[in-house]
Order: structure tokens, then sequence, then C-alpha cells
């Protein structure tokens, strides 16, 4: 292993920069001016619930919660790679829980863990911990995988799919197009709320699938379209 690999994989480096990230995320809220839509999206949501986004759009997701709501005790979903450790590290150093593994394709999903996070979640659900989790098949972005609603079907909680963007960004040109949100902006904040019935069979599944797909690339728009400018507080 190269002297980087060595550096980059040490528990002091990975501290260090999920410490510096944590800091940094809490620059970006508490000088940035949030618009949240519906105005009574805090008042709706029945805790615990599942939260779900678009990978590359969720830095800001810790700060969703009004102070001192103790009811908004929450977990987050994070994979075992070695980025996912600096992620980690700032969600606990910003107050949220972690669950680690991530879904996968074919055989590689019991590899990563998928199937004991799996496990952890439906288990911090039925403690009133909120789960929060990407909603992305892996690698591939903005399409839905199955594992959210696979979720919500068997703990019987509501999923929230929630899209955050901030006036001032950097979008990335990777797989997720990764949008590091900047201080002093404008975040526009979207929700919406999807059932699962419990009884659902193969059919309705993949109905709800395409619906957390549809409707976090709705909100997504809207979100930007809030933090721009370019909506009024109603759609």
């Amino acid at each position: 292993m190269s002297l980087i690999k060595r550096i980059v994989s040490s528990s002091a480096f990975q501290e260090t920069v999920g410490t510096v990230g944590a800091w940094y995320l809490k620059l970006v809220w508490h000088t940035s001016r949030a618009i949240i839509e519906p105005v009574e999206g805090y008042d709706i949501i029945q805790p615990p619930a599942i939260v779900t986004f678009w990978h590359g759009q969720h830095f800001l997701a810790p700060f969703l919660k009004r102070k001192g709501q103790a009811n908004l005790r929450t977990k987050v979903l994070i994979s075992r790679h070695r980025d996912g450790e600096v992620n980690a590290r700032a969600a606990e150093r910003l107050g949220i829980g972690t669950i680690r593994g991530s879904g996968a394709h074919n055989r590689e999903f019991q590899r990563k863990g998928g199937f004991t996070a799996f496990t952890q979640m439906l288990d911090a659900l039925n403690e009133g911990y909120n789960v929060a989790l990407t909603a992305d098949v892996p690698k591939i972005a903005r399409v839905a995988g199955m594992g959210v609603v696979k979720l919500a079907q068997f703990s019987g909680r509501p999923i929230y799919v929630v899209a955050i963007a901030s006036s001032r960004r950097i979008v990335l040109k990777n797989w997720d197009r990764t949008a590091i949100n900047l201080p002093f902006s404008r975040i526009g904040v979207c929700g919406a709320e999807i059932r699962v019935p419990e009884n659902a069979d193969d059919a309705t599944l993949k109905a709800v699938r395409r619906q957390v797909e549809d409707e976090l690339n709705r909100l997504t728009a809207r979100a930007y379209a809030l933090a721009d400018g370019k909506g009024s507080t109603t759609p």
C-alpha cells in the first residue's frame, strides 16, 4: 500500500476530515436561509419515519429538524467504503447515529453488509429512530432501488422523500452529480410522504418504487427552483 493510501486510510485522517466536514456543513446551514415546502412540513412528519433523498444531494440532511425535537432521533445508512467512514464520522459529529452497509447488485449485497444493515434499520425504526438513506440504485444516479420501498413495507412506516438544494453550489462531474453546498445560500427544502401497503404485491411495490423516483425528481427540480429564486413559495 502506498504512503498516500495509508494516510487516507488511517483513523486519524478520517477523524480529521470528518470533523472538518461537520463544521463546514454547520457553517453552510447557519449562514444560509432555508425555504421549506410545504411550510407545515415539520408538523406532518410522523416519526419514526424513513427519510430518503438522492445520493449527492444529502449533505445538509442532518439539519432538517427543529432544535429540541427529541422525537426526531435519526440513524443514517452509510456504506462500509473508506469514503463512507469519513461520512460516518461527520454524521456522528452532527448528532446522527450510523448504520453501516449498502445495497449492491447480485451477490455483492451480502458482502457489502446489505442484509445486516436492513435488519438494523428495521430494529432502529422499532426503537423509535428515524432512518435516513439514499434512494439510488448503487452507482446509478436518479434511479430509485427497491430498498427504501421494502423497508417501508416491512416496517409499516411512512417514507418521506426529500430534496435539498442551495443557491450557491459546486456540482461535480461524477456519477451522482454531487452538489457541494456553499455558505451564504438560499436553501430550498421540499418533501412529500409516500406509504407502502403492508400486503403490497410485486406490481404495487414496483409502482411505489417508480413513485419514489418520480417524486424525488419532481421535488429536486422544485428545490432548485426555490433555491435559485425561480419559483414562489407555493407550487
